[in-house]
């Protein structure tokens, strides 16, 4: 007789614990068979809610040393380093619930032994990764050994919905339900907008699936680390590293910390700095994140776990799941660009139900005080961003046939219908069917006389298999949708590894320069078979690495929330009478910040909503036209190029961009290339059209260089180009070459192709937020245009100015220029205040 609800609960009383109502109605729905995503804070007994109900619902009678039965639950984590934490977690009530159960990872880390066991019998649980779960589908007789499967569990599913990653999910959850119709499929999630499509795409468009959410009071405190003076005039990271002693002191204050980045860079020069500050923590701080060797990131781990760091600096490697139990604080440097993210970090402090999470904000520009008093409010109102699937990515989808065609072979018309099931794949045509097909059987038209890519074939029982030897091993390890820019490894010349940084930053690097990475100052001394050869350095200047991905836009919910703040201000400051003080009642960011909202309301206006702020001036450089949209600084590249095409259609002339998360500049060096106040408004219908919006965004931009780009990954993904074997890896030059010659053979033999087409639809989506850019078109067609005449830089133009400088100028002289105009800025904001 399986356990009942009774031994649960008796298991969860004997340490001390009590059943949430939300994790019995989870247990209900699991013994009645149905599926679903469960949505609940950090920390608040997710695991367990599904986890306990599975050994409620699905483990028979059986005595420890009783021979375990076949594989029953297949649980996906998004991260290998997640697995092994799931795995304490699982294993806990097993010896009284299930003793005869096993349980086993298999990631990209799991050992040949351990691989080698579970080819003879896989375990009764097995915690994998999208990657791996895929690669057992490759397996030819993965219909019997999976066919035991009753329930699937994907843990942190927010972090897979809307990738490729996530599409590969749902096309292996559609294979498991062709073999087995009633399988359980639950998701777990922390931080979601549309629970709805979440958990349709989980469960399959069509599909019954339950929606259940924790309704456990969370105290969140969100509070912000105020610089000692606030800069009127500010600029991006003007603050920065200038917050290092109070980050020392509130480090200080906590028994540990998390210190959160947004990129790897950011990182390592917080790390260094801190260790600068508190020479005496060596050994009590570290640093983590992705690119760090595996050994060295689960020592961080590990020693996170046990209390004995004071504090880790870190990105978004350890933005998921793993319980750190003993961190109190949470320090988010710069803006969280999104709500969802700032809770997600938010839930590493306080990880356990009833427990408080506290998430300090660090300002590296006085701006991002308006947004952490936005963040706080959309926090507080639930106002968290929605994640979409991803449509029709062939790519994924020819690798997957591909693997299918290894798992046993299928038949077309079958294996349709089944990847028709997916969200990702739920509008698939005909056409498209067969060109995938005719693609993964002959490589299309362009490749049909190269036998490499004549992958699968029908054979004589009318299925399609991929019999080659030499492909199936090349296919096996290709297998996953994670790609990334080349990576070189770091070692020192004698000794440990420290990592692996992408090879275009050490290509720019001599021999004896120097860089910081693993929080250490280390000298180049050669590049030696894909490896940089590094000793310690000292006392000299360093690069610092730069990673893809440095400059994540802000999400629309968090712009809406910050112009709403703005917006108070403004009906505040129209209130007050002039040369007013700081009103009272004022959150603590906003009366730090509340001298730079006059000096903009004074000088300019403020941003809000229904209102396009439009500032016009001239300088010694040219006219300038600063534009708030509020839209994030992925879009407002994509309307700044966009407005600058047509102006110059018109009119032939050159100009200069810069944007962020609020606005955009154009700078124009002739006057008349910029229209005046009055001709906006005759231009208002041409700038904010969007009748061939994609031709004209292709037009504005080298849609061709930015195409050839995205095909990289999509090669990669679909089988085009091969990594190398192992020890035989092909450098991101050989792979960049080798995609880059695929782009132009299909481009001129065979512009139809599919995947060329989906390269143009992801820079659209990607690249430039295609379906962003229209909307914000739209909203701004129905908004008033506010344009004001400046005679100087206003302060939320002046960031603009400086990141465009940025580009043209040394340090040096940058800070040589700044200097001179903040000093005269100064004096002006001062005589009339």
């Amino acid at each position: 007789m399986a356990p009942s609800p009774p031994a649960v609960s008796a298991w969860l009383a004997a340490r001390g614990w009590q059943a949430f109502d939300f994790q019995q109605c989870v247990w209900a729905a699991m013994a009645a068979g149905r599926s679903g995503l469960l949505h609940a804070t950090t920390g608040a007994g997710k695991t367990y809610a599904v986890w306990l109900g599975a050994l409620a619902a699905l483990a028979s009678a059986g005595r420890a040393g009783a021979k375990a039965p076949p594989i029953t639950v297949i649980w996906v984590t998004p991260m290998r380093a997640l697995a092994a934490d799931t795995l304490a977690a699982l294993q806990a009530p097993l010896p009284e619930l299930a003793p005869h159960w096993t349980l086993a990872a298999r990631t990209g880390d799991t050992s040949s032994t351990e691989r080698a066991r579970q080819r003879d019998r896989l375990p009764t649980v097995l915690v994998t990764t999208p990657e791996s779960l895929s690669l057992l589908l490759t397996q030819a007789e993965a219909a019997q050994r999976l066919g035991s499967v009753r329930l699937v569990v994907v843990d942190e599913w927010h972090e897979l919905l809307g990738n490729k990653r996530g599409v590969q999910v749902q096309l292996a959850l559609a294979r498991l339900r062709h073999w087995v119709p009633g399988l359980l499929t639950w998701g777990l999630s922390a931080t979601l907008g549309d629970l709805a499509h979440a958990c349709e795409v989980l469960v399959g468009p069509g599909r019954p699936g339950e929606l259940h959410q924790a309704q456990l009071p969370k105290e969140r405190q969100i509070d912000t680390l105020l610089p000692d003076q606030v800069e009127r005039f500010p600029w991006a990271g003007h603050l920065g590293l200038a917050m290092c002693d109070a980050v020392v002191r509130e480090i200080e204050s906590a028994p540990t910390t998390l210190v959160f980045t947004n990129t790897r860079a950011q990182a390592e020069l917080w790390y260094h700095a801190l260790l600068a500050a508190r020479p005496d923590w060596s050994g009590l701080i570290a640093l983590h994140h992705g690119s760090l060797d595996k050994d060295v990131r689960s020592w961080v781990e590990a020693s996170l776990k046990t209390g004995q760091l004071k504090a880790v600096v870190a990105t978004s490697s350890l933005d998921l799941g793993v319980d750190f139990s003993p961190v109190s604080r949470v320090l988010q440097v710069g803006s969280a660009k999104g709500v969802a993210r700032l809770l997600q970090r938010a839930g590493r402090s306080g990880h356990a139900p009833g427990q408080p999470s506290r998430l300090t904000l660090v300002p590296t520009h006085s701006l991002e005080l308006i947004e952490a008093v936005a963040a706080r409010r959309a926090v507080a109102a639930g106002q968290v961003e929605s994640v979409r699937s991803p449509e029709l990515p062939l790519d994924v989808l020819i690798q997957h046939v591909v693997s299918v065609a290894l798992g046993g072979g299928f038949e077309p018309d079958a294996l349709l219908a089944e990847v028709r099931g997916t969200q990702a794949y739920a509008a698939l045509s005909d056409a498209q069917w067969q060109w995938v097909l005719d693609f993964a059987g002959r490589g299309g038209e362009a490749l049909q006389a190269y036998p490499d890519y004549r992958r699968i074939q029908r054979g004589e029982d009318g299925r399609f298999h991929l019999p080659d030897p030499a492909l199936v091993r090349r296919h096996r390890m290709s297998v996953g949708t994670i790609v990334s820019n080349g990576h070189i490894r770091v070692a020192f010349v004698r000794g440990a590894v420290l990592g692996h940084v992408e090879e275009d930053f050490i290509a720019r690097l001599r021999k004896g320069d120097c860089f910081l990475f693993a929080g250490r100052l280390l000298e180049l001394v050669r590049v030696h078979e894909m490896t940089a050869q590094v000793k310690l350095a000292s006392g000299r200047r360093a690069a610092v690495p730069r990673w893809n991905g440095g400059k994540m836009p802000l999400s629309s919910r968090l712009a809406d929330a910050m112009l709403a703040v703005l917006d108070e201000a403004a009906h505040t400051l129209a209130a007050q009478p002039p040369g007013a003080t700081t009103p009272p009642g004022l959150e603590p960011e906003l009366r730090a910040v509340w001298p730079l909202l006059a000096l903009q309301q004074r000088w300019s206006a403020l941003p809000r909503p229904g209102q396009l702020l439009i500032e016009r001036l001239h300088s010694r450089d040219g006219a300038h036209l600063f534009v708030y949209p509020f839209a994030g600084r992925q879009v407002h590249l994509s309307l700044a190029t966009l407005w600058a095409w047509r102006l110059a259609r018109e009119a032939p002339a050159t100009f200069s961009i810069s944007v962020n998360d609020l606005g955009f500049e154009l700078l124009a060096a002739e006057p008349e290339a910029l229209p005046s106040a009055h001709e906006l408004s005759q231009w208002r219908d041409r700038l904010l059209a969007d009748d061939d919006l994609v031709d004209e965004v292709h037009a504005s931009i080298n849609a061709t260089e930015l195409a050839q780009r995205r095909f990289r990954e999509i090669a990669r993904i679909s089988g085009l180009v091969f990594n190398g074997y192992q020890g035989e890896q092909r450098s991101a030059r050989q792979l960049q070459a080798s995609s880059s010659l695929f782009f132009e053979v299909f481009r001129r033999h065979d512009p139809d192709n599919l995947l060329l087409q989906q390269a143009h639809r992801e820079v659209l989506r990607q690249e430039f937020d295609i379906d962003r850019l229209r909307s914000v078109l739209q909203g701004l067609r129905e908004q008033t245009w506010q344009v004001r005449e400046l005679p100087r830089f206003s302060p939320f133009a002046f960031p603009l100015m400086v990141e465009r400088l940025r580009e043209s100028l040394s340090t040096e002289k940058l800070q040589t220029r700044l200097e001179r105009l903040l000093r005269e800025l100064h004096r002006v904001a001062d005589s009339d205040a």
